[in-house]
């Protein structure tokens, strides 16, 4: 089966949920960021302070292309919270597998990643109102990219995993069969 693609803001909770679905599914789980970081042999945040956003967003979008032609198939897909903000990433998203928007408040998302210095666009003061302004820009993008929408809000990664695994592995099968 196509891959199952996590998009969503940061601390929305790809990466939990990403793991545990694939766990559940028997696929393979991987992550944009970590994918990055091991190929430049340095952090996310250390490629935002050296080259700056715009040559990480490239790293991304080369990083989809090379993952196009592999013809990926049984994987879950954990992307960075940016990566589909850039038209062209969204485009290459949708080829690549089906893609879930898992979304959460603003209150939701400022809870889990307090704290965090791994969040470079994050840093420093008012938390809470960067959080909001690039919510509702990237809000909208998100929802262009999704085949469906999860909300993660106040609920357990399980119970998360599940509803993709109804809405999206089961809904193939009833369209591949139906």
């Amino acid at each position: 089966m196509r891959p199952i693609i996590l998009i969503g803001y940061m601390g929305a909770g790809k990466t939990t949920v990403g793991r545990l679905l694939a766990e559940q599914l028997s696929y393979s789980f991987l992550d944009t960021d970590g994918m990055i970081e091991a190929q430049e042999r340095r952090s996310i945040r250390t490629i935002f302070e050296m080259d700056g956003e715009e040559r990480f967003r490239d790293m991304e979008t080369a990083l989809l292309e090379k993952l196009l032609e592999e013809n990926l198939e049984d994987v879950v897909l954990s992307v960075g919270g940016g990566l589909p903000v850039r038209d062209k990433n969204r485009e290459l998203l949708k080829k690549l597998g089906t893609v879930v928007y898992l979304s959460a408040q603003k209150e939701t998302i400022v809870e889990r990643v307090a704290g965090s210095e791994d969040r470079p666009l994050l840093q420093g003061q008012h938390m809470s109102e960067k959080v909001e302004q690039m919510l509702e820009i990237r809000d909208p993008l998100y929802r262009q990219a999704a085949f469906a929408v999860v909300k993660t809000d106040g609920r357990a990664v399980q119970q998360i995993a599940q509803e993709i695994e109804q809405s999206v592995v089961m809904g193939h099968e009833i369209a591949k069969n139906g």
